[in-house]
């Protein structure tokens, strides 16, 4: 990792700093500073060489400020091990397992010259995504969960439905789509005008139902939990009440459905679900904050008391979060 270059860098220079001194070799001064480099008579010096990689490199002291951190609060285990082996499964599944392309599309989009320095790197991901997930669950509120209790926990309910498919080829026009979209719709309201008369949702469902696993047992899907169903699936059963259906068709993807509510069992304890409910809010202020991941790193440090001896560096790290974070904004 680009990193360890620079970490491995500043240690080469100290040791021959040493060995230097060691010998005897008197030490070469520029400006107050000890020269760390020459070449034919230029001299560049070791703070020199940190005034520019402080602002350059910003990101590698950030990195090892945040091993420091983590790196003592989550020790390597086998779900991390298997991660890291999973995301880089996908790297050469996506670009290729060549060898030589491997190596250049690593060094091109990771900045890194090798598998194991590529490995470090996603290990600090994991660790990162890992303390941020635990930080924000740890500062939510009990009224946002008991909110969200209120909200969005339900007993397991049980449902039928009618499915009406657009039945379209995957290479129809929008011309054919559109058609086949109006005649699937017009075939659903002609489903409810029949329930509406009175007919058995049961017998309408194994006549008309494009769902062939659930058709021959009059649509019955059986007792689920609305987050295992669709969104406008789940938003339109959740308003049902028992043996009400649906007075007009609910589009999906997969076509338009009659649904039927036909049970509904009591929902669950808070206390048996607050921490799935912790990391359903943990995960819905993320998608609704892209800035929210670099702003609870930042946090993060923070608390572990960092403390910058260097205001230039200070600044450095500080303009470096916030493009990070402008940069979220921008593509959000």
């Amino acid at each position: 990792m680009k990193k360890s270059k620079i970490v491995m860098g500043i240690s080469a220079l100290l040791v021959v700093s040493l060995i230097m001194t060691g010998c005897g070799k008197k030490i070469e001064v520029k400006n107050g500073s000890k020269v760390a480099v020459s070449i034919k008579g230029d001299k560049f010096t070791a703070t020199e060489y940190y005034q520019k990689i402080k602002k350059d490199n910003i990101h590698t002291i950030v990195e090892m400020i945040d091993h420091s951190i983590l790196d003592k609060k989550y020790k390597s285990d086998e779900e991390e091990k298997e991660y890291i082996e999973n995301q880089i499964k996908q790297i050469k599944s996506y670009y290729g397992e060549d060898d030589e392309t491997y190596k250049k599309v690593i060094k091109q989009y990771f900045g890194v010259d090798s598998e194991e320095e590529l490995k470090e790197m996603i290990a600090l991901e994991y660790k990162r995504e890992k303390a941020v997930n635990e930080y924000i669950e740890k500062n939510i509120k009990d009224d946002e969960i008991e909110k969200y209790y209120n909200e969005n926990i339900f007993g397991e309910i049980k449902a039928s439905h009618i499915l009406i498919s657009t039945n379209t080829k995957a290479d129809a026009t929008d011309e054919e789509k559109a058609k086949a979209e109006k005649e699937a719709l017009e075939k659903a309201k002609k489903v409810i005008k029949e329930l509406n008369k009175g007919k058995k949702f049961k017998d309408l469902a194994k006549k008309y139902s494009d769902d062939k696993a659930t058709s021959s047992n009059g649509g019955d899907l059986g007792y689920f939990q609305l987050g295992d169903m669709v969104v406008d699936f789940s938003n339109a059963v959740k308003e049902l009440k028992k043996n009400e259906y649906t007075k007009e068709p609910v589009k999906t993807q997969y076509g338009y459905h009659i649904i039927l509510r036909t049970g509904e069992k009591d929902k669950a304890k808070l206390e048996d679900v607050k921490d799935d409910i912790k990391e359903k809010i943990r995960e819905n202020k993320l998608n609704e904050d892209k800035t929210l991941y670099y702003e609870t790193l930042k946090e993060i440090r923070e608390e572990n008391k960092i403390k910058w001896n260097d205001d230039e560096l200070k600044n450095a790290y500080e303009n470096y979060m916030q493009e990070l974070i402008n940069s979220v904004k921008e593509n959000s």
